[in-house]
């Protein structure tokens, strides 16, 4: 993933030396000149740790940025300026980790979608074609309801059903066979 640097990447020759005048409690943190300097020393190896916490490059940037205004503004309480990089590292992966739990939380709470349902006329349909069939299958002779009720809603295999009616394997496929040819006539004679 490239990712540029708004600023020339060039190493610092030397920390600027803090200016006379300046206030002591500035004076015993990081300068802004000091910031100022490791921002452009060490922007892009920053975008790079970004980069390897998070998945995209703007949040990168963003993260890396927030992470440069968060220590200017804190500054004061860096007593030892070479540990501004440190600090600066920290907080990009502080920043990093809060930005994927926003983006995990951010999914958890999105709404789940409806499954596919049928709808209220499907559903009526189904029941008219169950009723038909259940009334169809009371017209057929008791041994051919037996076989096929066995055969295609118990989900027997043939042997099975001849096993449990006591007949033979023969029989069932006979039964079996005219029974749903009976089942044809009278659920085409309805439709």
């Amino acid at each position: 993933m490239p990712v540029i640097a708004p600023m020339p990447a060039t190493r610092p020759t030397g920390l600027p030396a803090q200016r006379e005048g300046a206030d002591d409690s500035v004076a015993a943190g990081t300068t802004v000149d000091h910031l100022t300097e490791t921002y452009r020393a060490h922007y892009r190896s920053l975008l790079g740790l970004a980069a390897l916490l998070l998945d995209d490059t703007a949040s990168c940037e963003d993260v890396v940025q927030e992470a440069f205004i968060r220590v200017h503004s804190a500054r004061n309480r860096v007593r030892e300026p070479e540990k501004t990089l440190a600090y600066l590292r920290q907080t990009v992966v502080n920043l990093s980790r809060s930005a994927l739990r926003r983006r995990i939380l951010g999914l958890k709470l999105l709404s789940k979608p409806m499954p596919d349902m049928a709808s209220a006329e499907e559903g009526a349909y189904d029941q008219l074609e169950r009723d038909a069939l259940i009334k169809a299958m009371r017209g057929l002779q008791r041994r051919q309801r037996e076989v096929l009720v066995l055969r295609y809603f118990a989900d027997m295999t043939e042997a099975q059903v001849a096993t449990t009616l006591g007949v033979s394997l023969g029989s069932v496929k006979a039964y079996g066979s005219r029974g749903i040819a009976a089942l044809r006539v009278v659920m085409e004679a309805q439709a």
